[in-house]
């Protein structure tokens, strides 16, 4: 366990480490471990983010507030040049924090306005040394404390650290874990793709594992884990603690059809407020097919208890493999389909109100071949499926969707689109509102909300402007929706899209030319809007916001070219 010093803390806030794992021959058991770091472009100067970043959004229909979040300028400026993004973040009291591979942000919910460290002072600053990404963020709004995870320096830890309050920039204390064992003494590990859920009882990580059975072998896919963390050994006055921590680990025998592995891929905790009884509800991919699976922990709040896990129930929803997702790539007919809409696992956050696990994941239908953002509610005491859709269309592909829903049953489905057609295909981060009537369904009650549209129509890393991409197109592994804790109507959000170009010609002297990816924050009120005094003050409040990330980016160490 580490301490966070109030010093530390205001220091620390002023692609990963090289090496991928081999590419797995399933596709739906390959790593989502980003690829080697970026290095740094030739005379990149990189100095204050103003070039491409648009104004700010503030009262405009549902959006309360809306500000581009951490680029690939910025976590490049501080030499942590990654993709993709892994963009998560969380709504606190009076910040909203935000965690990509590379950087760390807090934001004032007010205003917007940022500060901001890279990854590598984080979690240094807490004494856990240099990350390795994947990271995740909660906020526990009964406790008013924040949780963030991330790999260790040693891919097969996994660090947890634990705010001291409810301000993001006081001190945190911290701990890590082993999340996979090494085959062999000096064998590659890696606890993949660690997801996070927060319910009365627990916390819940899962991890896809990976692992090479000597040094410097293969490293394959060698079955999942699912930690279960009780809050009560992490929300302490000595700091967090894995003391209690149970894992049930389920070992790949090359098998995806043995019935002992019906634990699914990318494990996903369901947050919720109403698990008081010890139960904690789980949900996942299907390994054995193109589907989803359902179980609970029992005992899952008591560190000295016996904590098992119930039989899970099989979710028939028939879909195919996912393809490649489109964009206008007006210039370069190659590059017109290679974005990574990713697998078919559960990427964001699954909740539960009223009874019903509500979730989202990307699937392709059957008989078609264009991703859509599927949502699934779920009876929880039954399993029974409540309700089932897509968010999707004829034109475009949808992918990396995440959802949120308060306690009134008000859903906020976030996603990306992008398609074919220059008019309107190029990567956009989009939001849809929807009510749950009394049978569990979705009903929705607005049109398509547009929060960010890429500043290219050809998006592809691994090769510079004018040039076919180059190997696997990473999107963004990630995007969130999360509730605000101080508006019952409130939704915060957070998902990617496209940056200019590196080039001269938009405003990066020495650029030599590759593309960037942004990310985007907005605050939706799915209730009504703002009070009048509440919106004068937003307004006043950006009057400070450029000078303040002005200041910050001055204070950002020039990169050195490699």
């Amino acid at each position: 366990m580490n301490r966070m010093t109030a010093a530390a803390a205001v220091a620390a806030f002023g692609v990963l480490a090289a090496g991928g794992v081999n590419a797995q021959v399933i596709t739906k058991y390959a790593t989502s471990k980003p690829g080697p770091a970026i290095a740094p472009d030739a005379g990149q100067s990189f100095g204050a983010d103003t070039n491409g970043i648009s104004a700010p959004v503030i009262n405009q229909g549902n959006i309360v507030l809306g500000f581009e979040g951490i680029s690939q300028y910025d976590v490049a400026s501080v030499s942590r040049n990654f993709i993709p993004p892994d963009t998560i973040g969380a709504a606190g009291k009076s910040q909203y924090m935000q965690f990509v591979n590379g950087g760390v942000a807090v934001f004032d919910k007010m205003t917007g306005a940022r500060t901001f460290t890279s990854d590598v002072a984080f979690w240094t600053g807490v004494g856990q040394g240099t990350p390795n990404g994947d990271q995740r963020v909660l906020y526990n709004a009964k406790a008013n404390r924040w949780i963030a995870i991330s790999f260790g320096p040693n891919t097969k830890d996994l660090l947890v650290a634990v705010s001291d309050s409810s301000n993001a920039l006081g001190t945190w204390k911290s701990t890590k874990f082993e999340g996979f064992t090494p085959l062999a003494p000096g064998a590659r590990t890696l606890a993949d793709y660690p997801t996070l859920a927060m319910d009365n009882n627990a916390i819940y990580i899962g991890t896809n594992d990976f692992g090479a059975a000597s040094v410097g072998g293969p490293t394959n896919f060698r079955g999942t884990t699912l930690n279960v963390i009780p809050l009560s050994s992490l929300f302490n006055k000595t700091g967090p603690t894995v003391a209690g921590n149970v894992q049930f680990k389920t070992a790949y025998d090359g098998n995806s059809n043995s019935n002992d592995f019906s634990r699914g891929f990318a494990i996903q905790g369901v947050n919720s407020n109403e698990s008081t009884d010890g139960v904690g509800h789980i949900i996942a991919a299907s390994i054995n097919d193109f589907g989803l699976t359902r179980y609970d922990v029992l005992g899952a709040g008591t560190a000295g208890a016996v904590r098992t896990v119930t039989a899970s129930t099989t979710i028939g929803t028939d879909y195919l493999s996912n393809s490649p997702a489109r964009q206008p790539s007006v210039a370069i007919a190659a590059n017109r389909r290679i974005i990574d809409s990713f697998g078919d696992q559960i990427s964001s956050s699954a909740f539960e109100t009223g009874g019903r696990i509500y979730s989202v994941h990307t699937v392709t239908e059957n008989g078609t071949d264009r991703t859509v953002v599927r949502y699934t509610i779920l009876d929880t005491a039954t399993n029974a499926v409540l309700d089932e859709g897509s968010l999707g269309d004829a034109t475009h592909d949808f992918y990396q969707g995440s959802l949120a829903v308060n306690k009134a049953g008000q859903v906020v489905i976030s996603y990306n689109r992008s398609g074919l057609n220059p008019a309107d295909g190029n990567i956009t981060l989009a939001a849809r509102t929807f009510n749950t009537n009394a049978a569990g369904q979705l009903v929705a009650t607005g049109s398509e909300i547009v929060l960010r549209v890429s500043d290219t129509d050809d998006y592809h890393n691994g090769a510079l402007f004018g040039a076919p991409g180059a190997g696997r197109q990473r999107w963004a592994d990630y995007s969130s929706v999360t509730l605000d804790p101080t508006s019952f109507h409130g939704f915060w959000i957070t998902g990617t899209f496209a940056r200019e170009y590196n080039l001269p010609q938009f405003g990066h002297p020495g650029g030599t030319g590759g593309s960037r990816w942004g990310t985007y924050i907005a605050n939706l009120d799915v209730g009504g809007v703002p009070e009048p005094q509440t919106w004068a003050m937003l307004i006043a409040g950006f009057g400070l916001v450029g000078a303040a990330m002005r200041v910050s980016a001055r204070r950002r160490s020039t990169v050195v070219a490699a």
